[in-house]
């Protein structure tokens, strides 16, 4: 088995992730879990005896995805919870929830998020990306934390994406108060903190037992693109050696996922970066289409952000 799961790569699916896995007396929560990617992570968990916790905007929606996952895992326990990430008041009022029902929580995965989408801000003023993909998240996790560390060893995982390749956090003008706002460089701002949230989580918590990796799913088709215009596909196809985009099956696109959530040869690993099922290399070289920048697993980076993360919310998070 230890030699099959080094074949891993662009096209494995979940279900191969999690082939021999058993997560029986597992919790995890997946956030936007009513399609796409987050539907797929947490069937697939469910599928190998985890309890799954699906948050949804759409709390109608969300049943549906988890009536088909009840059904499929024949486990009537999946549970489904309206989030909304945008909201600070929504996560506390979730998170006060969830600690009241679950003392112990085993996966978390970060897995909802908004793409280059017009410019806006959250319910409490942050620009739209950066609060519900980065802020969201941050707070979320801070919340939760005393849950992953009863549960020790544990693990966080953070949906990052390759267009943080587009963008480092300009942490002087993370709002666009003094550049014009561009959608993609939005995204991939949130995107690298994504990754500097993780290295900096890591570090905070590894010792007790939580490591935290963050990764890139791949292009899919899911509703994350809702906002994409045919301009938007050419300009990604550019950016691609080939000239073309390679998709991958939700199935595929969800499996790092769930490789960074339950492979046993993570155990222990944590601040990577991954990619197709494994550990991405760190490549700077300008029109890299893999791999990470170093300036999204910069330390000092990564602990700034945590400090102007906890200035931006007013709150310090000490997990």
């Amino acid at each position: 088995m230890a030699s099959e799961r080094t074949k891993f790569g662009h096209d494995t699916t979940t279900d191969e992730v999690l082939d021999g896995i058993d997560l029986g007396g597992k919790l995890a929560l997946i956030t936007g879990g009513s399609g796409g990617l987050g539907a797929e992570t947490a069937r697939a968990l469910a599928s190998k005896g985890a309890k799954v916790v699906v948050t949804a905007r759409d709390l109608a929606k969300g049943e549906g995805v988890a009536a088909q996952i009840r059904a499929a895992s024949g486990d009537d326990s999946v549970e489904i919870e309206e989030l909304e990430l945008g909201s600070m008041a929504s996560i506390r009022a979730f998170a006060e929830r969830f600690l009241a029902r679950h003392d112990k929580l085993d996966l978390l995965i970060n897995n909802a998020g908004v793409m280059a989408c017009p410019q806006d801000t959250t319910e409490d003023g942050f620009e739209l990306q950066f609060g519900t993909n980065h802020l969201g998240h941050f707070l979320l996790t801070g919340l939760l934390a005393p849950a992953l560390l009863r549960a020790a060893p544990a693990r966080v995982v953070s949906l990052s994406s390759r267009g943080h390749q587009m963008s480092p956090v300009v942490f002087d003008d993370i709002a666009f108060e003094n550049r014009p706002y561009e959608k993609w460089s939005a995204y991939g701002q949130s995107k690298t903190a994504n990754i500097l949230f993780a290295v900096e989580l890591d570090r905070r918590m590894r010792e007790r037992g939580v490591r935290a990796n963050a990764l890139h799913p791949g292009v899919i088709m899911t509703d994350l693109s809702r906002h994409m215009v045919a301009e938007d596909f050419e300009f990604l196809s550019k950016r691609s050696p080939s000239g073309e985009l390679r998709f991958k099956s939700v199935e595929a696109g969800a499996a790092t996922s769930v490789y960074a959530a339950t492979a046993p040869e993570l155990e222990g690993r944590g601040a990577l970066y991954l990619e197709d099922c494994g550990i991405a290399e760190v490549d700077d070289s300008e029109g890299a289409q893999s791999g990470v920048r170093s300036y999204a697993l910069d330390p000092a980076a990564a602990e700034r952000l945590w400090a102007v993360s906890e200035e931006m919310i007013d709150e310090k998070l000490e997990p």
